[in-house]
């Protein structure tokens, strides 16, 4: 009797492990959905305050540049301040924008690896179409990304090293001599700022068509 019921037990325990397997893996595309379309959530986190930083740090270095300015110490230490959070933030662009693409490769790598397995032609078909309309729309964000990262390295190091440069001379004359450099990479945050949002587009459609919420 003591052999039946472990013998029991025992089937038992490997039913209810099968059955945990099976959920999981009913389960997993869904969970591979929702680390992308967190991800994605993340990185428009990661945008929104770098618009915000982008401006505060031109607004900081447009203030140091004008003439006349009545305490030039303290404009230079807004701007290094500035420079010092745009810092951060762009390691955490960085970082988030791989760990977006590598969510989104193993979502939709996964999906067409499952795809395959379908008995039913019209559901692998189906499969197949939604696959190719939410791959495309997600790989927009990669498209719009090309550039942006090393577009933002050098933005930072731009900055840095007018911070470096007037660190050393903080008088009139050195101002005025890097003035039209400053200008220039000005203009180049708000060319980098409209190359995020573009990016912040494309992850905003791409969260909206992966969304679970049945709406």
């Amino acid at each position: 009797m003591k052999l039946i019921n472990q013998s029991v037990c025992f089937h038992f325990a490997m039913l209810i492990l099968a059955v945990i397997s099976l959920a999981g893996c009913a389960s997993t595309g869904i969970q591979r959905s929702e680390k992308a379309t967190t991800t994605m959530q993340t990185m428009d986190n990661d945008i929104k305050l770098v618009i915000v930083q982008l401006d505060a740090t031109g607004a900081s270095l447009d203030e140091l540049m004008r003439s006349g300015q009545p305490d030039v110490k303290k404009s230079f230490d807004l701007y290094t301040d500035n420079i010092s959070k745009i810092q951060t933030m762009e390691k955490q662009f960085a970082k988030h924008a791989d760990e977006m693409k590598e969510r989104g490769k193993d979502y939709f790598d996964e999906w067409q690896k499952e795809g395959s397995k379908y008995k039913n032609q019209q559901i692998q078909e189906l499969s197949e179409q939604r696959r190719a309309e939410l791959g495309e729309i997600y790989g927009k964000i990669a498209i719009n990304s090309i550039g942006v990262k090393d577009a933002f390295k050098a933005y930072l190091s731009d900055v840095k090293e007018i911070q470096i440069y007037l660190s050393n001379d903080l008088t009139s004359k050195g101002i005025e001599a890097i003035a039209s450099t400053s200008r220039k990479v000005v203009n180049d945050g708000d060319n980098l700022k409209n190359a995020i949002k573009k990016v912040q587009t494309s992850i905003d459609r791409a969260r909206t068509e992966m969304s679970q919420t049945g709406k």
